[in-house]
């Protein structure tokens, strides 16, 4: 027998299961801590999914417990569930789910991701997965426990049986498995679940650590993303093989119409201009067409200019949730926001999300934190292999207030950045889907969306410098001042002055002061406002009183309060420009309190509060 036979007979082919079975770590179980954030993450991000094409609110449950020598990982929805004959094909089989061949923003693509978490959980603790479901309040749930055939890539079902569970609807999966539970960084399953917060303000997220801490990451919002909805490939990010396998497969008889119905972005003019400098029929069957054609009709597809992909098929934060999702998890005392517009790598659309927080309790002597996110899912590892990363190192952060200590890198100081890219096709490096890859349109998106959250940045700081020195300022003025008109009140024998309007017309500030008369009974109060600035200033005025006021002039806006009324007018006034507000009272029992002045710095207010 020649050599090539012998070795023939040992050929064979392996099911994806069995190459991942071997690979693990290419999915993100190469570590204990590592392997317990990846099965968490997976499941939750299957749960928001589901939570969000159902139209529901997520409300998510997680709980790790220690179990013998394994953790026992719990992950609870509220989700529209899974129908009872599909369980086993979505937990137990990889590459196995319903958004693979759909072009539009979704969180999970492959179907590897919780399956994964089914294999590794076999693979360390020999033990099968527990999952119950639930899709009406009238229907049985189905508990099912399952394995994967790791030869044949299939699901192996132990128990299937209808049970009673008191949720209406829902799913819950039960993995137990070699880990390792670690909290005081954010590479852990604690620190990605607030991660995910932040960028899904609309989830409710509760967590029960092993010790039995729980953890409830609140929703910032009543509001449900923005549908994604799904459109066809685009022609500029179609291959030669790919376009060759559609002609191949198509029903469509002519090829005007297959090009019309198959790609976005092409019409009928567009159709036949394509057919016309590819030199095709347009009616001619698509099947009919050999290599060749293939070749100048995908020639075509790079002379024609068409319209960029249908935007509706991402769903982006937007600015205001960014926001709200920075507050809720960091105290701050500035937040940037852009959204930058829609963009096209390969045929795919993208856009880039940028949130700049600073100050507050963020460390000033380390690195800032860099949150990174890809369709609304945390990236916890590989940060140094990442585009967002490798944007953020490029820009010179210096000219943006924020130190750099090596001229290059991640900068230093009190600051939270977070970026999110959006894409129906994020261009991941490796399965494990931690880091995106160094495509040059995505790395000009991320720059120009940094770069106008530092020029914001900037600003900011500069205004508070300004701010400070002003602060400084009048504090001299105000220790000097005093002991200036008392020692003239001496010489003079008279009293001390009111130092309010001076410090007001040295500071050129907003001066705001009271004049009260008391006849029958009434205060007559007039409040006068100066503007000693050089600037506009529009804000509102707040007058809290406890009795209901007369005669208010010019017409305040009025909100009835436990404890009395907020009498408060908008004004505007201009540099060197006064204005005058009156209103009386009973003045039986009543106090005034200060003023108080809105939408300004207090800085730049003498005689009032600032809010």
């Amino acid at each position: 027998m020649e050599i090539a036979e012998e070795l023939a007979k040992h050929q064979k082919a392996i099911s994806v299961a069995e190459f991942f079975e071997k690979n693990r770590q290419i999915l993100g179980f190469d570590s204990a801590p590592r392997a317990l954030i990846t099965c968490v993450k997976e499941a939750v991000d299957n749960s928001l999914d589901a939570c969000e094409d159902a139209g529901i609110l997520p409300d998510i449950f997680v709980q790790i417990k220690k179990s013998g020598d394994y953790y026992q990982v719990i992950i609870e929805d509220n989700g529209p569930g899974i129908v009872p004959e599909e369980i086993p094909r979505v937990f137990a089989k990889l590459l196995y789910g319903s958004r693979f061949h759909t072009l539009r923003q979704s969180r999970g693509q492959q179907g590897i991701g919780i399956s994964a978490a089914v294999l590794y959980t076999q693979l360390t603790s020999g033990k099968p997965t527990r999952v119950i479901s639930k899709i009406a309040p009238t229907r049985p749930a189905r508990y099912c426990e399952l394995l994967i055939n790791t030869a044949k890539n299939e699901p192996e079902i132990l128990k299937s049986e209808d049970v009673d569970w008191e949720r209406p609807r829902g799913t819950r999966i039960e993995l137990e498995m070699e880990g390792s539970y670690v909290r005081s960084r954010r590479q852990s399953v604690y620190g990605s679940l607030k991660s995910t917060a932040i960028v899904n303000p609309h989830a409710r997220l509760t967590l029960v650590e092993p010790e039995g801490n729980m953890e409830v990451f609140e929703r910032a919002t009543e509001s449900l993303p923005k549908k994604a909805y799904a459109i066809s490939p685009h022609p500029a990010g179609i291959e030669l093989g790919e376009l060759i396998k559609l002609l191949r497969y198509t029903d469509k008889k002519k090829l005007r119409v297959f090009l019309k119905e198959t790609f976005s972005s092409i019409g009928a003019i567009s159709a036949q201009e394509l057919c016309s400098l590819a030199g095709l029929d347009p009616d001619v069957p698509p099947v009919d067409l050999d290599h060749e054609a293939a070749k100048k009709l995908h020639a075509a597809f790079k002379q024609i200019k068409v319209k960029s992909p249908p935007v509706d098929c991402l769903s982006p934060i937007g600015e205001e949730l960014i926001k709200a999702g920075l507050e809720k998890e960091f105290r701050l005392d500035f937040i940037a926001t852009t959204v930058r517009p829609v963009s096209v790598y390969s045929g795919n659309p993208f856009l880039v999300e940028v949130g700049l927080g600073f100050g507050g309790e963020l460390e000033r002597e380390s690195r800032i934190e860099l949150l990174r996110f890809a369709n609304r899912v945390p990236l916890v590892y590989q940060q140094g292999a990442c585009a967002m990363t490798h944007a953020v190192e490029s820009v010179s952060w210096k000219n943006y207030s924020l130190s750099q200590p090596t001229g290059s890198g991640v900068p230093v100081g009190p600051a939270v950045l977070l970026i999110h890219v959006a894409s129906t096709n994020i261009p991941f490096t490796s399965e494990s889907k931690d880091a995106v890859a160094d495509v040059p349109e995505i790395l000009v998106e991320i720059d120009l969306g940094l770069k106008e959250v530092a020029r914001k940045l900037r600003r900011y700081l500069s205004r508070q410098s300004i701010l400070s020195e002003r602060r400084e300022k009048e504090e001299i003025i105000r220790k000097i001042l005093p002991r200036i008109a008392k020692k003239l009140s001496e010489v003079l024998g008279k009293g001390e002055p009111d130092i309010g309007p001076v410090v007001a017309k040295i500071m050129g500030n907003l001066l705001v002061y009271r004049k009260v008369e008391k006849s029958n009974g009434h205060l007559f109060v007039k409040i006068l406002v100066e503007n000693h600035s050089d600037l506009l200033r529009s804000f509102k005025l707040h007058e809290v009183l406890a009795v209901q006021a007369d005669r208010v002039t010019p017409e305040a806006r009025v909100i009835s309060m436990a404890d009395g009324y907020d009498y408060h007018w908008k004004l505007s006034i201009a540099p060197g420009k006064s204005a005058a507000l009156s209103y009386s009272i009973a003045s039986d029992g009543v106090t005034l309190t200060e003023p108080v002045i809105e939408g300004l710095d207090a800085e730049i207010v003498t005689g009032a509060r600032v809010i």
